[in-house]
């Protein structure tokens, strides 16, 4: 494959603004969705006090009332700019675009969004990439592999900037379940990885927490707080369906290396305690934060280890303020502040 000049910069790199789409579609979180919408509007006002958000809205009857409930929470409306696209979900995570640098100039990837090989519609959403490309004037490179497309959702990798990246076996790897590339090998990833995120190096973790729709998306179990140091979640009960998943991905994270032949440092991140609700346990994770220019926005379950969790985050970003953001309503669509976003680098 070709040697390309393209680098998927880090979270914590510095970002021009967060993707983010208003919720329209109220089956994500039944029973639930008048409660989510003012959570996004208190998200989107959180963001727009550090930094630009570019909002997907399906139309402008729904981009007028998004302005109204924007204005009545005193957002900083200056640093909201809208994009008209009619979407299937929000989960701009997965669906938008991976912006990285190549060589001076920036490019918007789009991996090929397919509703997570388990839903049938996701017509609407494949066309979030072109159009946020195109809001931000950026040029648009389909991601492909022998001549044929590749899926990959944003939750499914994260990265240090310098050439590593994290994601795990069972979202990309299981052979029967939400399979997103047929046939594909570890080898394949990684030459994709390579051409289109500048990445040399992946460390594979086994499987995800239970409950998680998207069947192993990394951003709900670990993630890079800087260069060389992971957080990780772990589960302290042993009779929990997530302590033994959870205590093999630690030990992979104990005994792998970064790019530059180096062990990482591991941090480890509490769960909160098991949540259920409509008969369904829910994937409630604090690794679901999100990194802004100079903040971390942490989702917090009304639990006890919420505060473990802001403390432990907040010791990862000293120059950062953390803020906790009730993530209990949100977390009935089976993801929350990072897998609704997507980070636009600068």
């Amino acid at each position: 494959m070709s040697t390309s000049n393209r680098r998927f910069p880090a979270e914590f790199e510095k970002q021009q603004g967060i993707l983010l789409c208003f919720p329209h579609n109220g089956k994500d979180w039944p029973g639930k969705y008048e409660a989510i919408q003012w959570a996004f509007v208190e998200f989107i006002k959180k963001v727009a006090s550090y930094e630009q958000v570019f909002l997907v809205v399906s139309d402008e009857k729904l981009k007028e009332k998004v302005i109204d409930r924007l204005q009545t929470a005193h957002v900083t409306m200056k640093n909201v700019s809208f994009i008209i696209q009619k979407t299937n979900r929000s989960w701009m995570r997965d669906s938008g675009p991976i912006v990285v640098k190549n060589g001076s100039k920036r490019e918007a990837l789009n991996f090929n969004f397919n509703g997570w090989a388990k839903y049938k519609n996701f017509q609407l959403d494949k066309l979030v990439s072109g159009s946020v490309a195109k809001h931000l004037n950026l040029p648009l490179t389909q991601v492909t592999y022998k001549g044929k497309p590749v899926i990959v959702e944003g939750g499914a990798i994260d990265v240090n900037g310098k050439g590593t990246l994290l994601t795990s076996e069972e979202c990309l790897m299981h052979p029967t379940i939400q399979v997103r590339n047929q046939g594909f090998t570890k080898a394949d990833y990684e030459a994709v990885f390579k051409e289109y995120l500048g990445v040399t190096n992946v460390i594979w973790l086994g499987d995800g927490i239970e409950g998680d729709d998207t069947h192993g998306h990394i951003d709900d179990l670990c993630r890079f707080v800087n260069e060389d140091t992971i957080i990780t979640i772990v589960e302290s009960d042993p009779k929990d369906a997530n302590y033994k998943p959870l205590q093999d991905n630690l030990e992979r994270l104990q005994k792998a290396k970064l790019e530059n032949g180096k062990s990482p440092n591991i941090i480890t991140l509490p769960m909160p305690k098991r949540l259920d609700f409509d008969g369904l346990r829910i994937p409630a994770s604090y690794a679901n934060f999100l990194i802004l220019n100079n903040c971390v926005l942490v989702p917090t379950f009304n639990d006890a280890n919420d505060r473990i969790a802001l403390n432990t985050i907040a010791d990862c970003f000293p120059d950062r303020e953390i803020i906790g953001m009730s993530a209990i309503d949100l977390i009935w669509g089976f993801g929350t502040l990072h897998c609704l976003s997507q980070q636009i680098p600068e």
